[in-house]
């Protein structure tokens, strides 16, 4: 039996390099037709050496950023910058990726047309030269918005750290009264959470109070978080299903293929080892913050800031951030063969 086990194991990761491997094609074909269209000036702007320290220089406030903004971008160049995005994300990605940007007029009208707040200040930035067939990256990356990802060999594709925030959580007044671009993110926590019976409950939150912001920021690199929280196995069937869906709502801002590799990889380190903890409130009215845990990813969902109507969210994979652990190996056997 388990002879069987992994024989399908080995067939399923198999099976998914060949989508991986259209994705990185895809990527490199979107990223050489966006430096196509630039001048030397965007160029050098927007081009680092994959061994750049720039590349693990990722954030998500509203600051300075290497890279080529939109704000530099013709119009085409800057359908060319969103193509790229779409080459990494799902529909629901790219729309909640968009529908952050465009928030930033929303943060402006808030704060009296500061200058900060600006739809054209997401960066895009490549590492390395754009191939189907060696290792590179890119990173399309402003407020609240922050997509890394990594082609390793032109066929095994890394997208953490990446992150989506929503200042305002909700939209509370003006035109876009009662939007919600990470309502579904909050809801389906709250669900599970209070699906959860007194012991259960007893298990899953860690704090009263919600934490002040993610615990993992934005370092490179993140080691597996404490406490544990419930366990899949310690959850009801229906309450199972809830976890699952969640995790999949995060692993749909991604392209199918790689969510599917992702979500492959989880149930290959078994499903009983998903972990799901919650701190603050049980309701939208409380400051709230939960992560789910895997022994290789990280999700983390905080709402504390603004009197809990400002989201951050985040995934990373703890040996996949950034393709770090697989480019390593991919170095060393490179160098090993020229040897």
């Amino acid at each position: 039996m388990k002879t069987a086990r992994l024989l399908a194991l080995a067939s399923l990761l198999a099976a998914s390099v060949a989508p991986a491997h259209e994705a990185a094609k895809d990527m490199a074909a979107a990223a050489r037709k966006l430096l196509g269209t630039l001048s030397a000036d965007q160029a050098k702007l927007a081009s680092y050496p994959l061994t750049d320290a720039e590349r693990e220089n990722w954030n998500f406030v509203p600051l300075e950023r290497h890279g080529l903004p939109f704000k530099k971008m013709s119009t085409e160049q800057q359908a060319l910058g969103l193509a790229l995005l779409r080459t990494g994300v799902s529909h629901t990605g790219m729309a909640r990726a968009q529908a952050l940007m465009a928030m930033e007029l929303v943060l402006k009208e808030l704060e009296n047309g500061a200058v900060r707040r600006d739809p054209t200040l997401y960066f895009i930035t490549l590492f390395g030269e754009p191939s189907s067939e060696k290792s590179w990256g890119w990173r399309f990356e402003g407020h609240h918005v922050a997509f890394n990802f990594t082609v390793v060999g032109g066929q095994h594709v890394f997208f953490t750290p990446s992150f989506l925030g929503a200042n305002p959580a909700e939209v509370r007044a003006g035109p876009r009264l009662g939007e919600r671009v990470l309502g579904e993110e909050e809801d389906l926590g709250l669900a599970l959470i209070n699906s959860l019976d007194p012991a259960q409950r007893k298990l899953a939150i860690f704090a009263p109070e919600a934490l002040k912001e993610i615990v993992t920021t934005n370092r490179k690199r993140v080691d597996p978080l404490t406490p544990a929280g419930i366990s899949h196995g310690q959850l009801q069937p229906a309450q199972r299903e809830k976890l699952l869906a969640l995790f999949r709502l995060y692993l749909g801002r991604y392209r199918p293929e790689l969510a599917a590799d992702a979500f492959a990889k989880i149930q290959a380190s078994g499903l009983d080892r998903i972990t799901f903890a919650w701190a603050g409130g049980l309701d939208r009215t409380k400051q709230t913050y939960y992560r789910i845990q895997t022994p290789d990813f990280l999700i983390e969902f905080d709402n504390s800031q603004g009197n809990g109507n400002h989201i951050h969210t985040v995934i990373r994979e703890f040996k996949g951030d950034f393709g770090h652990d697989v480019l390593a190996q991919h170095y060393a056997r490179e160098h090993a063969t020229k040897e």
